[in-house]
């Protein structure tokens, strides 16, 4: 059985409801649920997988309707200034979007939402997290990732995926694995020659699908743009990401609606600005926007991702700490945005443009307990080479290393620029292990 398509604003408004009825009826239910960083491209893999699977015939599918789940609070989606300048090119807006919200309570999920009745679907990770993961991972029946195989997957799930390969973006592969359903939805509206009843009008039917499909091709253009630099960074950009860029715009372009107006360039630069634009954010808002916690042999590790440099954030701290010094202002609300989550170590990597032009990284690794500091020294001798690291120095010129009773910390420029998190994370589990 296929759930008839329509277009992803009707059907996250179906999707939203559902979720209602399966908690008050006890039925089955199948979700697609990103990261817990809930970025761009979490966001899209889960939306795009979701309604093109819902949209097309899937023999023996746990449920007909695929759920997509923003791994976030609804309170998530205005830090994430990238959603809010890309929705309306899908013609959907945030309270569309289904996030943790829209689940039970934690406190009482598992028996409103019994896991016997549910599936999970992972895209942009592999390895379900948190409460969540504690209730549900045995749940898990199919995953699309390019990060590291933590091999927490089976090896067999039956007709839904195992696709876990190394791209820019995690979109290009649900882009890839769904192209045959897309195709076949494309290609029976446009053949059919049918036509419907809008007002007084007649409207085509072949022409509402090439919009629909230009608005949902948009939606994976996006994070693919923004996760390889328009196509330009060499260190993430794989053919996967370079066929789906062609395969996404083949939809914009066929819909002369959406394409009179569209210029890629033009558009990755409107929502990469976006991305970039947090300095209304609070600082705490600041490192949990792109968020990321794992435990390793009972050590809690938290990594942020953050769009601007250390001397950006030291700035933010000694504004919203009333003119504390610089360096202080920013070391305490890290302590506090790590003590709040129960850390033994937190991590802090940067992104930035150098006044010279270059993509530039920074990283900060901050341990607070023996066996964890023992850990960040290791990762610091084993991983050092591998990502370049180098003393980095503020505006006083101390290399920011402090040896302390309970705390290890240090900063460093990652001069090896081509490591994101999802090299950098694995290395610092590996030294936890």
């Amino acid at each position: 059985m296929t759930v008839p398509r329509n277009s992803l604003r009707s059907f996250l408004v179906q999707a939203k409801s559902a979720i209602r009825t399966a908690i008050d009826k006890s039925q089955k239910i199948t979700f697609v649920i990103g990261n817990e960083s809930a970025d761009l491209d979490s966001l899209t893999s889960s939306i795009l997988y979701a309604y093109l699977r819902s949209s097309s015939s899937t023999p023996h599918a746990f449920t007909p309707l695929y759920i997509p789940i923003a791994n976030i609070p609804f309170s998530g989606i205005q830090l994430r200034p990238e959603f809010l300048a890309l929705l309306p090119h899908a013609n959907i807006e945030p309270d569309h979007l289904i996030t943790l919200d829209d689940l039970p309570e934690l406190s009482s999920i598992r028996s409103k939402l019994r896991p016997e009745n549910t599936k999970w679907i992972l895209v942009d990770h592999n390895a379900l997290q948190g409460t969540l993961g504690s209730i549900y991972s045995g749940r898990v029946g199919g995953v699309i990732d390019h990060h590291d195989d933590e091999n927490k997957i089976p090896e067999d799930t039956a007709n839904e995926p195992r696709m876990i390969e190394k791209t820019g973006s995690c979109t290009s592969l649900v882009t890839e694995y769904c192209r045959g359903a897309w195709d076949s939805l494309s290609n029976s509206a446009m053949s059919s020659g049918a036509s419907h009843a809008q007002g007084d009008a007649l409207v085509d039917d072949s022409a509402v699908c090439k919009l629909w499909d230009a608005q949902v091709a948009q939606l994976g253009l996006a994070s693919i743009l923004i996760d390889t630099a328009n196509l330009k960074s060499k260190d993430k950009t794989t053919e996967h990401d370079i066929m789906a860029v062609e395969y996404l715009e083949a939809k914009i372009m066929a819909c002369p609606q959406v394409s009179a107006g569209f210029d890629r360039s033009s558009f990755f630069k409107h929502i990469d600005t976006a991305k970039k634009d947090i300095g209304g954010l609070k600082l705490q808002d600041i490192l949990r926007k792109d968020y990321k916690q794992w435990t390793e042999r009972g050590q809690k590790l938290g990594i942020s991702s953050v769009v601007k440099p250390i001397d950006f954030l030291q700035e933010k701290a000694q504004g919203e700490a009333n003119g504390r010094s610089t360096d202080d202002a920013l070391f305490t609300a890290i302590r506090k945005f790590s003590g709040d989550r129960d850390l033994d170590m937190y991590a802090l990597m940067t992104t930035s443009t150098s006044p010279e032009g270059r993509f530039q990284r920074e990283l900060l690794v901050w341990a607070f307990t023996a066996e964890s500091i023992a850990a960040a020294k290791k990762f610091s001798s084993v991983a050092g080479g591998e990502l370049g690291l180098e003393d980095w120095h503020g505006s006083d010129r101390s290399s920011h290393e402090e040896h302390m009773e309970q705390d290890w910390r240090k900063v460093w420029w990652q001069r090896s620029v081509e490591h994101s998190r999802k090299r950098v994370a694995p290395l610092l589990r590996e030294a936890m292990g």
